[in-house]
């Protein structure tokens, strides 16, 4: 399976993650957070951007999650009404630090927040497994130049 995530370009070409504070992971949980399509990585990039930042310091990455390797998915009708809301994370926390503290399987498939009816992949960097996703190709980010202009309004 190939997931894609939007990331600046100095740090486009390696899986690294910040462990900072997200909404399937608390801080210090060093996961990376990737998108089942290029259209929802960008929507998940442009909410966190504030809808700024279309230039060359933004790359897709492609990465490769081996069909081998194990995948837990949440299920949506098991998490609280609430679950969306932009600034409260403590409804889809615990969930994703006990799937990332049990070790069970290196990627977590979460719902989008953004985009209903899409989803997300979270990978845990500290899981065995980790090693076998790989980052298979980092390409210009280049969306249609309108789209900022909305955003910026």
């Amino acid at each position: 399976m190939i997931a894609f995530r939007i990331g600046h370009k100095n740090y486009a070409a390696a899986l690294v993650a910040s462990g900072v504070n997200g909404r399937w992971a608390s801080a210090g949980k060093h996961v990376i957070y990737c998108a089942e399509n290029i259209p929802l990585a960008f929507l998940e990039s442009m909410i966190r951007r504030q809808g700024v930042g279309f230039n060359d310091d933004f790359k897709t990455v492609f990465i490769d999650i081996p069909d081998d390797l194990h995948i837990e998915a949440v299920d949506e009708n098991a998490l609280d009404p609430d679950w969306r809301n932009a600034y409260n994370y403590s409804h889809c926390q615990p969930t994703g630090n006990k799937w990332f503290d049990d070790m069970r399987v290196p990627v977590l498939k979460v719902p989008s927040a953004v985009m209903p009816g899409c989803y997300n992949y979270v990978i845990n960097t500290l899981h065995p497994d980790f090693k076998h996703i790989k980052i298979i190709a980092v390409t210009a980010l280049v969306p249609d130049d309108r789209i900022e202009e909305i955003l910026k309004k």
